[in-house]
């Protein structure tokens, strides 16, 4: 079984390339801009072409949040343009598709664990290039799995988990946001989770699923957590989203239900608080 994962450098593609070995039964083929660039379709069927691929892991993501508000057209060409390729190049190549999506999506005044079918309502362009792009890949190749989540963090790359550590370390006190809640989602167990149902081999491919850890917490929750766990001495005080302006509106809640995910492809999610130790054991 040969799998394409686009993304490589990034945190989920590189839990991805730490996990491979564990999966003897599948040769794995990472890539980054520097080998692919998504955004060129003649170069992304090119790439199918030549390579014949059993699936493909879209992990390459245009995220900065809010750097996309004033940078609309690189967040389109990465997001939508690229998801809509590399869709279109796995369909006309026999090759399944993974589109790795988020919860921004929905971002409305729901207060109870979002499903799949809950009306998306993005803010900012960040959060709908997102959108647009997992309608590009279910649009352009039937066999397409969108895997939304939340709070992404690893030991690898720049994530609010790294940025806690180094804060805590540096300062006496800090503030953190309460009324922001969601669940970590632990890069690592993406990454497994994603593997795991390619692994299933399941005849029905297709549709929008979430994943993230179990749980809930706030960013405070979050921070507060990272500390006990490293004993870090850091007073952490909460504060209003309204006390920390940014140019990108974040969801108040982003709760994802899980249940379709656990159920279709019988996969086990560990509790955020666990994988979190997990982590923070690496750093």
């Amino acid at each position: 079984m040969k799998i394409l994962v686009t993304g490589s450098n990034g945190q989920v593609g590189n839990e991805l390339q730490a996990l491979a070995s564990e999966y003897k039964l599948m040769h794995f083929v990472f890539v980054d801009i520097e080998e692919l660039d998504i955004t060129d379709l003649n170069a992304c069927l090119a790439f199918f072409k030549k390579h014949s691929f059993d699936y493909c892991i879209n992990c390459a993501a245009y995220t900065a949040v809010d750097r996309a508000e004033t940078d609309k057209e690189t967040a389109e060409k990465v997001n939508v343009k690229g998801a809509e390729n590399l869709a279109l190049a796995s369909s006309k190549n026999g090759c399944r598709f993974i589109q790795i999506s988020t919860d921004y999506v929905y971002h409305n005044d729901q207060n109870t664990p979002f499903k799949e079918d809950d009306k998306t309502s993005p803010k900012g362009v960040y959060a709908q290039t997102k959108l647009d792009g997992d309608l590009a890949a279910l649009s352009h190749n039937k066999e397409t799995v969108v895997i939304r989540t939340s709070w992404v963090y690893s030991s690898f790359g720049n994530n609010f988990v790294k940025t806690m550590m180094k804060l805590g370390k540096d300062r006496d006190k800090l503030t953190i946001i309460f009324d922001q809640i969601g669940s970590p989602t632990y890069a690592r167990d993406l990454a497994r989770g994603m593997l795991d149902i390619i692994q299933s081999e399941v005849q029905d491919f297709r549709g929008v699923y979430h994943y993230s850890n179990e749980g809930v917490c706030s960013w405070y929750d979050f921070a507060r957590a990272i500390f006990d766990i490293k004993e870090i001495d850091c007073k952490t005080s909460p504060i209003e989203t309204a006390d920390y302006p940014t140019p990108a509106k974040r969801p108040h809640f982003s709760l994802l239900n899980k249940a379709k995910i656990k159920k279709e492809f019988g996969l086990s999610i560990p509790y955020w608080r666990d994988s979190l130790k997990e982590c923070l054991e690496l750093l």
